[in-house]
């Protein structure tokens, strides 16, 4: 009787590992649908315009910031395909509580790597949007609303994958702290 008790407390109920894969799942698909749309939107994020006779071009790829948070999203983005394929394979076999700790490294890693491009496109966001007068820089959303809103939603969408990650980090350092030293 008390072999089948240490068994228990070593493997938990099938169900709550099902639930656990189905939303980890659920939160990869999540995570990659909005890196994905993220990642095109701000590709695809230009506008020309004349303002005062001159030409204005503007494009994420005129920003190294622009540039980051792009490669920064298409990392996300693989990333999240890779562990979606992943959690699959390892989800068919069952979860080894070591496995949990190398998910949770993952997903610390890209949810890292996802906040960075989201905080520093929201910084030049702002300045983009408000300008920064001690600096002499003027702002240029009036100019380039178009541009503006689709930078804008792109990192909207980017914070929610991030929100996401956020959700995946926590799930897997929960799981991974049933590792037998």
């Amino acid at each position: 009787m008390e072999s089948f008790s240490v068994k228990n407390l070593q493997s938990p109920p099938r169900k709550s590992d099902t639930c656990l894969l189905g939303t980890q799942i659920f939160l990869r698909i999540l995570a990659t649908a909005f890196t994905l749309a993220s990642t095109l939107i701000i590709l695809t994020s230009k506008q020309t315009v004349t303002v005062f006779g001159i030409e204005m071009d503007a494009r994420y790829s005129y920003s190294p910031t622009f540039k980051f948070f792009a490669l920064a999203n298409i990392i996300g983005c693989a990333f999240s395909v890779l562990s979606l394929f992943l959690a699959f394979v390892l989800g068919h076999k069952g979860f080894d509580p070591k496995h949990y700790f190398y998910i949770f490294l993952h997903d610390l890693i890209v949810m890292a790597v996802m906040l960075a491009g989201c905080a520093a496109a929201t910084a030049i966001g702002y300045v983009g949007k408000h300008g920064e007068m001690h600096s002499g820089w003027m702002p240029i959303c009036d100019h380039v609303s178009k541009f503006c809103h689709k930078v804008t939603n792109s990192v909207m969408l980017s914070y929610f994958s991030v929100i996401c990650y956020l959700v995946l980090t926590i799930i897997s350092a929960n799981q991974s702290k049933r590792i037998q030293v």
